[in-house]
């Protein structure tokens, strides 16, 4: 089995809902960081890339025939370069690179890009075709985020609950306090904050140009989503579950745009290019929940792929765990048996205060625990996030 190296990867910085990225096609968007890795690594044979994946969780807009080739054609990669995407929802960035790295493990490809997009902003009103002759009768679904087209018995076995609702299952089953939640989330401010002031992201960002109707080009080059806030500021939320619930739009992840791409290879495609490894993946395992509390599967992923490479948590110098909301991030720390306020957890801020752009998230997460590991000195990073309708995932890499 060939080891699997990350040598580099880059990301667009991430935008709010209808921000200043929505104006971007989502295929557009995709093949941003692709066109990075090329103009960053000259010395490549582009040609010999031997696939792309990317996540991508809507795949009803822009993105809706094979974003990851388009992207590839756009991004000016030979058109023998296939490319497939990959739709797990808020997983397929993560998986796309988990799986990039097996074909590479198993010998059937030496260089791969592997990431993930999504414009939330973009995603587009469907509208199903009638069920009889003549009908009177329109239904029509957003397809930013959660159910649509609903399966009768799947609502009847498992539920339909929204995210947000997932949430508040997960806060109430277990016992996640408001308080803690916007302790939680002021902490990934905070911490955003500060890596942003001692510029920790820019090493992983690349601008993103927009051009205007008149003037020079609109100029993208920070994460848009995070906010100054404080504890009373926090407090003050409504529910947006119910009025007094505990989940609030300040202790959640946003609704967001964006794209990251990482640069894999194997030992010896890796020598042919001249490109210096940054990274091993070590493995990814999934597992699966109960739909109704997704928010805690990345406890049983990160369990079942640390079992599986005789790794502790303990060992795990930075952990990239996706905040899809307060509650189930501090679920998931809890039964993992880790602080609430663990200093590796998220060192630099989650998507509490980046956002969470679906199909892009999970290779953010990798690319961000490479570069942390890589500022703190540590060698093993843990990245893991929760999925709808109930799974979890996990990757580990382990810095060269």
């Amino acid at each position: 089995m060939s080891e699997v190296y990350i040598c580099d990867g880059i990301r667009t910085p991430i935008g709010r809902y209808g921000g200043a990225l929505a104006g971007v096609r989502t295929d557009d968007l995709a093949a941003l960081p692709i066109k990075a890795l090329m103009a960053r690594n000259p010395g490549v044979d582009w040609a010999a890339v031997d696939d792309i994946y990317y996540g991508c969780a809507n795949q009803a807009g822009e993105d809706n025939r094979n974003v990851a080739h388009m992207a590839g054609l756009l991004a000016g990669l030979p058109v023998d370069v296939p490319g497939a995407t990959l739709n797990r929802l808020c997983g397929s960035g993560m998986d796309a690179i988990g799986t990039a790295a097996r074909a590479i493990r198993s010998g059937e490809a030496g260089l791969m890009i592997a990431g993930g997009v999504e414009s939330m902003s973009r995603a587009p009103f469907v509208m199903a075709k009638a069920e009889s002759a003549y009908s009177r009768v329109a239904k029509i679904e957003d397809t930013t985020i959660g159910w649509r087209f609903v399966n009768p018995l799947m609502k009847a076995r498992y539920g339909i609950d929204s995210m947000p609702e997932t949430a508040e299952n997960v806060a109430v089953q277990y016992g996640i306090a408001r308080a803690d939640q916007d302790a939680f989330a002021l902490r990934s401010q905070q911490r955003y904050a500060a890596a942003h002031a001692r510029g920790f992201f820019e090493g992983e960002l690349v601008p993103v140009e927009i051009a205007q109707k008149k003037g020079d080009p609109l100029r993208v080059t920070e994460d848009e989503h995070p906010r100054e806030t404080s504890i009373e500021a926090l407090a003050r939320l409504k529910g947006v579950v119910r009025p007094d619930g505990s989940v609030t739009a300040g202790n959640a992840s946003g609704t967001n745009d964006g794209s990251v791409a990482l640069l894999l290879a194997s030992p010896e495609a890796a020598r042919r290019h001249g490109l210096k490894p940054r990274a091993r993946i070590l493995g990814m395992a999934t597992a699966g929940v109960e739909p109704r509390i997704m928010g805690i599967g990345p406890a049983p992923a990160t369990q079942k792929l640390l079992q599986r490479l005789g790794l502790t948590l303990d060992q795990m110098d930075v952990i990239e765990l996706n905040e899809a909301f307060a509650a189930q991030g501090l679920a998931v720390q809890r039964l993992l048996g880790l602080p609430d306020d663990a200093p590796n957890v998220n060192p630099n801020g989650g998507a509490i205060a980046l956002g969470h752009p679906l199909g892009a998230s999970g290779a953010r997460l990798v690319l961000t625990a490479m570069r942390q590991l890589e500022a703190c000195g540590g060698r093993y990073g843990l990245a893991t996030m929760c999925i709808g309708v109930g799974q979890g995932i996990a990757l580990v890499v382990e810095i060269i």
